[in-house]
């Protein structure tokens, strides 16, 4: 195989090695990692050693392969950009709502707000602030990121699980490697999940174009 063609080879297999580890809650091990990239335990030992060397993968005391903090220092330097290109798409839909609009990533195995737009006509809406974390198990934001992950497309709804009298509404962001993330709004009102449903929907898609 030419020169070229080998380093291509090695980067797609360290990528996709990162990928798997940060699918492993885990974290996995090489004989593991061999296995699930078909190649040698050698082969599997230098792209650890490469990525352990830039921070992006270490080396528990259980000898299990985890995610380094340099994955972290790219993804922090990444948000900024996620949320400027969902910045217009969430203005669009807290004007057309009322309700406050977010975009809301997986950070850690919870759900953070990394993008949050208040409407500007309406005389109150819920204060939600960008850094805000909570389960994926509750609110809508976080059950729309668990119905993506089901192959699931359209809107979630529920009522008082992050704040006592919150009405949320959300839709998973799909299609986005390497994205988990749901687009929603929250209001202190009942939201008609019939009419909201499908422009948080389609707000979810324009996003997940923008981001693509």
């Amino acid at each position: 195989m030419p020169a070229g063609g080998e380093t291509a080879q090695t980067l797609d297999r360290g990528l996709r090695l990162l990928h798997l580890v940060a699918d492993a809650s885990a974290g996995l091990t090489i004989t593991e990692a061999a296995h699930r990239l078909g190649i040698g335990r050698a082969a599997v030992y230098r792209l650890v050693s490469a990525l352990t060397g830039h921070g992006m993968l270490r080396r528990g005391g259980d000898g299990r392969l985890r995610l380094g903090v340099g994955v972290l220092h790219l993804a922090r330097r990444a948000q900024p950009l996620l949320a400027e290109g969902a910045l217009p798409a969430l203005r669009r839909l807290a004007e057309q709502t009322g309700a406050t609009a977010h975009l809301t990533v997986v950070e850690g195995g919870e759900g953070v707000a990394l993008a949050v737009v208040e409407p500007s006509w309406t005389s109150f809406h819920v204060a939600y602030r960008p850094g805000a974390r909570h389960p994926l198990e509750r609110g809508a934001a976080g059950r729309a990121v668990l119905a993506g992950r089901a192959g699931h497309a359209g809107p979630v709804s529920t009522a008082g699980e992050l704040q006592a009298g919150a009405y949320g509404v959300a839709a998973p962001v799909l299609g986005v490697p390497g994205l988990e993330a749901s687009v929603g709004v929250i209001s202190l009102a009942p939201l008609p999940v019939d009419t909201v449903g499908p422009q948080v929907t389609a707000a979810a898609r324009t996003i997940a174009t923008a981001l693509s």
